[in-house]
């Protein structure tokens, strides 16, 4: 039997897919691909009343994006806890004949009115000697042992838990099903988990889990407990509160490579002067015990600003494959005034000024549409120059015989500028609103080239009548 290490990553199929659960998975696959071990993903999809399949292939689709290759040896599964439910039954059995555990048949209300009548916060261990042998509406409890459980972890070092703070738990409902802690730990033994890495809101459940596999037979696998994501508050990531649905990021155009080389540094750093590095380095430098103890802060400009990095490093024809889907999904212009040709002679002004490839279609829509749409403010702005009209009409016939590059554009309009005392900033700013419909966008002489002389002559002099 090899004893290459196994790692696990559970989600369960609940929601869009979690930033931080994002993290978790890339973890465990560096760790698995570093030290020769497997990568097996479970679904945890007991929760009949939340599932649904939907959520479960964009798990699957998650991990894809991210990286993690469901065809690589080092990958297994996925696998469905739901389809161990016999198992769970089973362990939590061998518990209670092994007096391990006991039944129960308090009610909630009953609990906490034993609560008050003791001043014992929660359940109290009432039935553990009452010999129940299960029946209607009792439950399966595990019977605490005495003492202290230590919960050795290679993020925290050794966490040391009272027993006496933690109450005879739950395995079995009164209805029978398993609880979540008990499928958790009979799923991991049955899968041979040698390495738990998870968040660390899962460590207070650590000891509980310690006790079970210990109980059933089993040393404990290696713990690890990374730190939570916060956002600018430092509070934890919240799907309501916070955007951290990896799809969404996704959407915006954020490229896998730059969200896997920022998730990965929520907590750790690469060694050297710069956290942007290839995703080989990183399955090589990664250790657990680098892993910083404090919540990491889940910055979007961050993000954003390793994404325009990502964007810029990448080959030009790259850029253009993967600005295909999101131009092909615009509704910014008609699909059939589309020209990847047109396209492919802007990208290069392009590539360099977004940091999402959402942002494409906005940098090149007045290729595109018959007339742009005027941006009012910057028309407002730009066109109450004293000069605006001057510029544009004597621009516009300048052009009409100029050699037709940038740079014999751009020479006119220094020229014209020069003569007039001004400067190239401000007189450029009423032909780009007029010729674009805003004020920002690639480079103003090299896109008008692209756009070309008829239709740059004829949005000037759209300008030019607009103004009166």
């Amino acid at each position: 039997m090899s004893d290459a290490p196994r790692y696990r990553f559970a989600p369960s199929p609940t929601g869009f897919f979690h930033v931080g659960g994002a993290r978790t998975a890339l973890y465990n696959w560096a760790l698995a691909l570093r030290t020769g071990g497997t990568f097996v993903l479970r679904v945890e999809d007991t929760d009949e009343s939340r599932n649904s399949p939907e959520w479960t292939q964009g798990i699957i689709d998650a991990l894809s994006w991210l990286g993690i290759d469901s065809k690589s040896p080092r990958f297994e599964g996925p696998y469905f806890q739901s389809q161990n439910a016999e198992l769970h039954v089973a362990a939590a059995l061998r518990l209670f004949d092994a007096g391990n555990a006991y039944w129960c048949d308090l009610t909630p209300d009953q609990i906490q009115a034993r609560a008050k009548e003791t001043g014992k916060q929660g359940y109290d261990g009432y039935s553990r000697d009452r010999g129940l042998t299960g029946g209607p509406g009792q439950v399966l409890r595990f019977r605490v042992p005495a003492g202290k459980t230590i919960v050795t972890d290679l993020v925290r070092g050794d966490v040391e838990f009272a027993n006496d703070t933690i109450e005879d738990f739950v395995l079995l409902r009164s209805n029978g099903s398993p609880m979540f802690l008990l499928a958790n730990v009979v799923d991991d033994i049955e899968m041979k988990i040698t390495n738990v890495v998870r968040a660390e809101e899962h460590l207070p459940n650590t000891p509980k889990q310690q006790m079970l596999w210990e109980a059933l037979g089993h040393a404990a696998p290696i713990w690890a407990h990374v730190p939570v994501l916060v956002n600018e508050q430092r509070k934890k990531l919240s799907k309501r509160r916070d955007k951290v649905a990896l799809e969404q990021y996704r959407e915006e155009g954020i490229l896998p490579d730059a969200m896997i080389n920022y998730l990965m540094t929520l907590g750790w750093a690469p060694a050297g002067d710069t956290e942007i590095v290839p995703w080989s380095r990183i399955v090589d430098e990664f250790r657990l015990e680098d892993v910083n103890h404090s919540p990491a802060f889940f910055d979007i400009k961050k993000l954003a600003s390793f994404n325009g990095d990502y964007i810029r490093a990448m080959t030009l024809e790259a850029f253009i494959e993967a600005s295909a889907p999101v131009l092909a999904a615009s509704q910014a212009w008609p699909s059939d005034r589309f020209n990847a040709q047109v396209f492919a002679q802007a990208a290069p002004l392009v590539q360099t000024r977004v940091v999402t490839l959402s942002e494409v279609p906005a940098m090149v829509d007045f290729l595109f549409l018959a007339d742009p749409a005027i941006d009012e403010d910057a028309w407002t702005k730009t066109m109450s120059a004293d000069f605006a009209r001057e510029v544009l009409t004597d621009f516009a016939t300048s052009v009409a015989t100029s050699e037709w590059n940038h740079d014999s554009l751009k020479a006119i309009l220094e020229t014209w500028t020069e003569a007039h005392g001004l400067k190239l900033g401000k007189t450029q700013a009423p032909i780009r609103v007029a010729v674009t419909g805003r004020t920002v966008g690639p480079p103003l002489f090299e896109s008008i080239e692209i756009l070309g002389r008829d239709e740059t002559i004829r949005r000037l002099n759209s300008g030019i009548a607009r103004l009166g």
